[in-house]
């Protein structure tokens, strides 16, 4: 890629303005509230922005449920799509889940938005369920998908 190099760091106060640009540019993701991403902000749950040049280009916010992460919310803003910013997220988020020994990743996506289940089967996703009428706005079906994680040790 050029240009400038993709930077993930933590979500702070200052990115939610920025956040919630790249979310209203991103209709198939969760409508959260500032509220929400100030939570992150305070370390409530894990969140990382992506930041190429000036400019806030993605973000990923997850949690830790016992032996597993959970991806909640992830979005890449329209002109910085395709350009590895989600697949920085994502890793950082993976090495996250890693650290605290997290036997899987999971996520809940949209069953109408075939670009992220694409872009997650890439990523060692695979669909195991769906949740019927889980998204509203428009309502529609969630596909869950889940990775197992390599190098994590089954808790006992």
């Amino acid at each position: 890629m050029s240009g400038p190099a993709i930077h993930v760091r933590p979500l702070q106060q200052f990115d939610i303005p920025s956040v919630l640009t790249i979310q209203a540019d991103s209709p198939e993701i969760s409508p959260w509230t500032a509220g929400d991403y100030e939570r992150v902000a305070r370390s409530e749950m894990a969140g990382w922005v992506a930041v190429e040049g000036a400019a806030v280009a993605g973000f990923l916010v997850a949690r830790r449920i016992v032996a597993d992460m959970e991806i909640l919310n992830f979005a890449v803003g329209p002109a910085f799509r395709r350009q590895g910013v989600g697949e920085a997220l994502v890793r950082k988020s993976l090495d996250w889940a890693k650290s605290f020994r997290a036997e899987r990743a999971l996520l809940e996506v949209r069953i109408s938005n075939l670009a992220a289940i694409r872009f997650y089967e890439k990523h060692g996703f695979e669909v195991v369920g769906r949740r019927q009428r889980y998204y509203t706005a428009p309502i529609e079906d969630a596909l869950l998908l889940t990775a197992a994680l390599p190098g994590a040790e089954p808790m006992q």
